[in-house]
Formats: C-alpha cells, structure tokens, sequence
C-alpha cells in the first residue's frame, strides 16, 4: 500500500474561454481582513498500478491581512490525505505569503511553506518538507493570471539520500460572472535524490481544470476539481513514468469578501502546489 501511497506532483493545464459578457473591472474595496476556508473529498486513479480507487480528502483555510499601503500578509493551514483498505498517507502544511497589491492591476511578493506527513501504518520517524519562493499575479478585466515559482527540499534524519525541491507553477482564472470562476493551472516539479556521486530525478507534469460558484449574496460557495498528474522517474541510463488522476468537490465558507471576483482582488488571493499524492515525490 505504501508504494500505492508514493507520489508527488501538481500544479496543472487549462485554457478557459475569453467568453462574451465579460464581468467589469474590480473596484478596489475598504481594505479588511478577509479570508476562507474550503473542504473536500474525491477519489485518485492509478491505472499503472491497480484498478482500484484511492479515497482522497483534505481541506484548507486560509487569511489575508492587509496593513501599510497596499502591503498584505496572507496566512495558509493546508490537510490532505490519500488512502486505501485501512491505510493512509497524510500530510499537513503551513504557508505565509507577503505582497504588495494593487487591486485594479498586479500583486507582487513571496511565500514561505512548511509542511510534515505521516503514514497511518507505523512509520513513526519525522518527514518534512519547506519551500521559499517569488509569486505574482496580473489582474485584466474578468482575468487574472498566476505565476508561482520554488526552490525547497524534503527532509528526514532517517532519510539515507539529499532531496531537493523544484518548481514552477503558471495559473489562469477567468470570471464568467463575479461568482462564477473557471481555473486552469499547469505546472512543472522536480525532486532530485542524490547519494554520492548518484543521482535520480522525479520529474511531474502537473495540469487541474476548476471550476467554482458563489451563491450570490451568501458566503457559500461549491467547487469542483481535476488534477492530472504524469511522474517520470529517471536514474542514469533508465526511467519510468505512471499517471494519476485525482476527482474532487467541496464546499468554501468566505468572510470578508462579498463576490469570487472580490475576494480574488482583495482578500486570500495566493494559494501552493498540493501534489495528488501529498508527497512531494514517489516515497517507496
């Protein structure tokens, strides 16, 4: 179950429509602190493997603060797992984000992230992760384009090998209407292992389509996601690759903001890569 359970990537591939009716431009708000939180379930394929389904469920809550002029704080929980007959591998992550932000054009900053993991079946020992890294974002009407990039590793002090992270993450999301979002993410990830003079590298292509609604005039919002993930592993002259493919639906609770379109000029507008597997690389 655990080589089940042995995987990484995210980050993800769409190319929504430029549709007629375009929702106007956002206005900038009374500045206030503002944020969400968001749960959800689905299920996770790996055809190379088994036939069978994995459950899948997670959640996130996330708060922005805005101080100074134009400077914001954001502040990320993150909770996923992935299981299979009784056994499941879990992760739980931190995020702080620091940008400055002009609501009727770009958001510019950068993130810290920390995240540990553990699996149900009895590996007792320490295993973490941390990231650091630039983000920004560029507001065009009903569309905002996301750009993230990250430099980390993962660590251990039963691990016999040097991981390090990698990666870069580009984002679309296009407002139909202000409570209507379409997201689509593409992304590239690599773990690199090295002992010695060895070396193996866990490439992932990572693409999700998303799609969310606000009920109008309510904090409430459904939401449902897919993530695609292709993991290449290449050692010396050899390599291998599977795919994944992770469904999931949930819920968001809001505060702060009075549309989707809102909050994404003005409130929790960053978010991080959550790989299928919640690891940040096949862990066999």
């Amino acid at each position: 179950m655990k080589k089940l359970l042995a995987a990484a990537g995210l980050a993800v591939l769409a190319t929504p429509a430029f549709a007629a009716d375009p929702t106007q431009p956002v206005e900038e708000t009374v500045r206030q602190v503002s944020g969400y939180g968001q749960i959800y379930g689905g299920g996770l394929w790996i055809s190379e493997f088994s036939d069978e389904t994995l459950w899948a469920a997670g959640g996130a809550a996330r708060i922005n603060v805005p101080f100074a002029e134009r400077w914001n704080a954001q502040g990320d929980f993150t909770v996923d797992a992935v299981g299979q007959d009784g056994e499941s591998l879990h992760g739980v992550g931190g995020a702080a984000h620091l940008f400055w932000r002009d609501p009727a054009s770009y958001a510019f900053g950068g993130f810290v992230q920390a995240s540990t993991y553990g699996f149900s079946g009895g590996l007792d020992e320490d295993l973490w992760s941390w990231k650091v890294g630039p983000e920004a974002q560029a507001y065009f009407g009903n569309v905002t384009l996301y750009a993230q990039a990250y430099y980390g590793a993962l660590e251990s002090d039963f691990l016999p090998f040097d991981v390090d992270l990698m990666g870069i993450r580009g984002v679309v999301r296009y407002f139909a209407q202000d409570n209507l979002r379409f997201d689509g993410e593409l992304g590239f990830h690599r773990a690199n292992l090295s002992q010695g003079g060895l070396e193996a590298d866990f490439d992932t292509i990572a693409a999700a389509l998303q799609a969310t609604y606000r009920f109008d005039g309510t904090p409430w919002s459904v939401f449902g996601r897919y993530q695609y993930e292709n993991i290449s592993i290449s050692e010396g002259p050899g390599s291998a690759s599977f795919d994944s493919h992770k469904l999931m639906v949930g819920l968001r609770a809001s505060f702060g903001s009075s549309t989707l379109i809102d909050e994404d000029r003005n409130g929790a507008t960053m978010d991080t890569y959550q790989p299928n597997f919640v690891m940040p690389f096949p862990f066999l």
